[in-house]
C-alpha cells in the first residue's frame, strides 16, 4: 500500500492526481496547516528534517521532493506517462519537471512570501511581478495543440506542472494565458482529478 502524507492546500495533491489516474491503491495520512502561521504542523518533522508534503512511503522507503516521487512512482506504475528515454521529447520532460519545482516556484513563492509585507515589499514586487509573467509565458508557450505540455496525451510532467498553472489563474491571470485556463479547466474535469480532490480532503 502507497503511503500519501499530504498536507491541505498544498502541492501533494497532484501526487494524489496521479495516483488516481495510474488506478493505484493507497493510504493519505492527512496533515492541517497551523491556522496562524499557516505552516505545516510539527508532526511532519517527526518524518524528515524538513517537515514538508508532499511525502510518500512506496516499497517501504519515504520519498520527498514532488518530482522525485512522480518520477519513482512512473518507473514502477506509470511508464506511459514518461516519454521513451532515448527521445527528444524525455529531454523535454525532464526540463520541464525540474522547472515546475525549481524555476517556476521561486516567483511565486517570493510573491507569497512578500506579499505579507505589505508596503515594506514594494521595491520587490516590480521585479517578482515580471518573473511571474516570464515564467507564466514560458509555460503557455509550452503548451501544445493538444493542450499538453510534452506529448498530445497526459504526461507526467502535465501533474507537475498543473501547480503553477492552477496559481496563475489563482492571481487573475487567466485572460493573459488562455491555454493555461483552458489547461487547468482540462485538468479541473478530469474524473481522476476530482477524485484526488475528494481523497486529499476537497482543497
Amino acid at each position: 500500500m502507497i503511503k500519501v502524507h499530504h498536507l491541505n492546500r498544498s502541492r501533494s495533491l497532484r501526487i494524489l492526481w496521479l495516483l488516481e489516474e495510474l488506478g493505484l491503491e493507497y493510504e493519505v495520512i492527512r496533515y492541517e496547516r497551523d491556522a496562524k502561521t499557516n505552516l505545516a504542523p510539527p508532526e511532519l518533522l517527526a518524518l524528515h528534517p524538513l517537515g514538508k508534503s508532499p511525502m510518500v512511503e512506496l516499497d517501504g522507503r519515504l520519498i520527498t521532493e514532488s518530482a522525485a516521487i512522480v518520477e519513482a512512482i512512473c518507473a514502477r506504475h506509470g511508464s506511459r506517462l514518461v516519454p521513451p528515454r532515448d527521445s527528444d521529447a524525455y529531454i523535454t520532460h525532464m526540463e520541464l519537471m525540474h522547472f515546475a519545482e525549481g524555476s517556476a516556484m521561486t516567483p511565486i513563492l517570493l510573491n507569497l512570501y512578500t506579499g505579507r509585507l505589505g508596503d515594506a515589499a514594494a521595491p520587490l514586487q516590480p521585479r517578482i511581478q515580471s518573473e511571474l509573467t516570464s515564467h507564466f509565458s514560458y509555460m503557455e508557450q509550452m503548451l501544445r495543440p493538444s493542450g499538453h505540455f510534452v506529448v498530445d496525451d497526459l504526461s507526467a510532467a502535465d501533474i507537475m506542472l498543473s501547480f503553477p498553472a492552477t496559481v496563475a489563474l489563482r492571481m487573475g491571470r487567466g485572460a493573459d494565458f488562455p491555454k493555461l485556463a483552458a489547461f487547468v479547466d482540462w485538468m479541473n474535469n478530469r474524473p481522476a482529478f476530482q477524485a484526488a480532490l475528494t481523497r486529499g480532503g476537497g482543497d
